[in-house]
């Protein structure tokens, strides 16, 4: 999905730097864009919820629509909605790609998957919704391994300092299997899921 606005400008209005390189601006300026940014105030509860469902929205690259969709899919399930959706998200292709260090963001991810250089499972996948199960490997096609964005993933560029545990990743082979659900405190989203509940439950 592409979101037409820049990114540092979004990660301003939404509280949270999205990517690495938005940290630096979003440190300079931590407050909302525009004229009245610094003296803007989040007053109304659903404000507050509209700004949670948006930053877990973003934080995935998804559209509304598919994220109203994975919250019903997980409003049906067992156990709590919000950690469910949670789940369901990070077990996304193109966020699988991210946490296994194989892209430097969401972005790149969703471009990488959507470009056909992502295989699941031996087989190409051009997809980011595609949504893995345990046990499954992502891997990169032989025919494009050699690219500049895949050579800074072997060489570890994107590789996160704390590991995820859900995710046995090996950047150096360009390989990744996700090993089990994810938990949601294992999960570095920021977002109180609650809030996010709550807003579509209204």
């Amino acid at each position: 999905m592409n979101h037409p606005r820049p990114k540092a400008r979004l990660s301003r209005a939404l509280g949270i730097p999205l990517t690495r390189k938005c940290v630096r601006y979003f440190e300079r300026r931590p407050y909302p864009p525009g004229v009245h940014g610094r003296s803007r105030r989040t007053t109304s509860d659903y404000q507050v919820r509209l700004l949670e469902k948006q930053r877990l929205r973003h934080q995935y690259n998804v559209s509304e629509a598919q994220l109203r969709r994975l919250f019903d899919e997980a409003a049906r399930g067992a156990g709590k909605t919000g950690e469910t959706l949670v789940a369901l998200l990070e077990r996304r292709l193109d966020a699988v790609v991210l946490r296994a260090g194989l892209a430097r963001s969401i972005y790149q991810a969703h471009q990488l998957v959507a470009h056909g250089h992502i295989t699941v499972d031996g087989r190409k996948v051009d997809r980011p919704s595609y949504r893995l199960r345990p046990g499954q490997v992502v891997g990169v096609r032989e025919r494009s391994r050699a690219l500049p964005p895949f050579q800074l993933a072997a060489a570890g560029a994107h590789a996160d300092a704390q590991p995820r545990p859900y995710l046995s990743a090996q950047p150096a082979e360009l390989r990744a299997t996700l090993v089990r659900e994810p938990a949601r405190h294992e999960v570095p989203v920021v977002c109180d899921e609650q809030l996010v509940v709550e807003f579509y439950s209204r």
